[in-house]
């Protein structure tokens, strides 16, 4: 049995786990709450921007704001972004999306642009190549994902890879097309508070229509892809979350069973020291 004091040094690193994992739980728990205002106050401005876009855009079908160079010049394979956590305290939920993404790669068929150091890192294991790598965003307003865009626009077209929020305790895999993700926010837009009629009869549109119609996509798709960036971050969180609350209830666990570890070794001790002074009584008595 070990002695009391070896157990009461274990106890003390134990404690200290169970409360770095409490803070650390809480401070998920805090950083899930600001990003869904974020993720509300986000989708408000793009409700903004549709409402304006869907009155003057000149076909039905959204495009990604290139110019005429770059409609000449795309790149013929597809390219998938691919947002995973910076750092490897998140759970499993990087390797499950990776695993279902690279299923289907094909590095002559598509580009890979990652996001978060983690999923950079795990890729460079397994060797696979990646064409860009850019760091999550720390913070959570007027992301700049100005520099993917412009990769994006080189592409005929664009998938996103990312984790999402089910719940607090549930996250999940998705993958959507840029284009999908635009259209997908615009279509939450019912248009009941317009308050005016958008158009070229009572707007003057500089330098052109055209022109502001395409910067208006490439405002739209930085914000599906800050979206989704913010949708990633939160299950990430919540995946910490989780990760964190097992760990925690698991120290605690470890933490009782230790405590009571170090009160029988306690007994045994006294125990023992009374038997002694007990033998020494019976030996001076004889």
């Amino acid at each position: 049995m070990k002695r009391p004091l070896e157990i009461l040094d274990e106890l003390n690193t134990i404690n200290t786990i169970v409360n770095l994992t409490g803070i650390f739980e809480g401070i998920a728990s805090l950083r899930i709450s600001q990003i869904k205002n974020q993720v509300l106050q986000s989708q408000e401005f793009f409700d903004r921007l549709w409402n304006i876009y869907r009155q003057i855009r000149v076909d039905g079908e959204i495009g990604y704001g290139r110019s005429q160079q770059q409609v000449k010049d795309l790149i013929d394979k597809e390219l998938y972004i691919v947002i995973t956590a910076e750092g490897s305290f998140s759970g499993d939920i990087d390797q499950k999306l990776l695993d279902w993404m690279l299923r289907g790669y094909k590095p002559q068929d598509h580009d890979l642009i990652v996001i978060g150091r983690h999923g950079a890192n795990q890729l460079a294991q397994r060797g696979i190549e990646i064409k860009k790598y850019y760091k999550l965003p720390a913070k959570d307003r007027n992301i700049d994902v100005g520099p993917i865009i412009s990769e994006v626009q080189s592409y005929k077209t664009t998938t996103a890879w990312y984790q999402t929020y089910v719940s607090l305790m549930v996250q999940d895999v998705k993958k959507i097309g840029l284009r999908a993700a635009v259209e997908q926010q615009g279509s939450s837009f019912d248009g009941s508070d317009q308050s005016e009629i958008i158009s070229e009869d009572n707007y003057i549109f500089e330098p052109s229509t055209f022109q502001v119609v395409d910067h208006l996509e490439r405002s739209m798709l930085g914000i599906a892809l800050s979206q989704i960036i913010l949708e990633s971050k939160l299950a990430q969180y919540a995946s910490r979350f989780r990760a964190m609350s097992a760990a925690n209830d698991k120290s605690k666990e470890t933490q009782d069973d230790t405590r009571l570890s170090y009160n029988r070794a306690r007994r045994h001790m006294q125990d023992e020291r009374l038997k002694e002074i007990m033998a020494g009584l019976r030996k001076a008595r004889a």
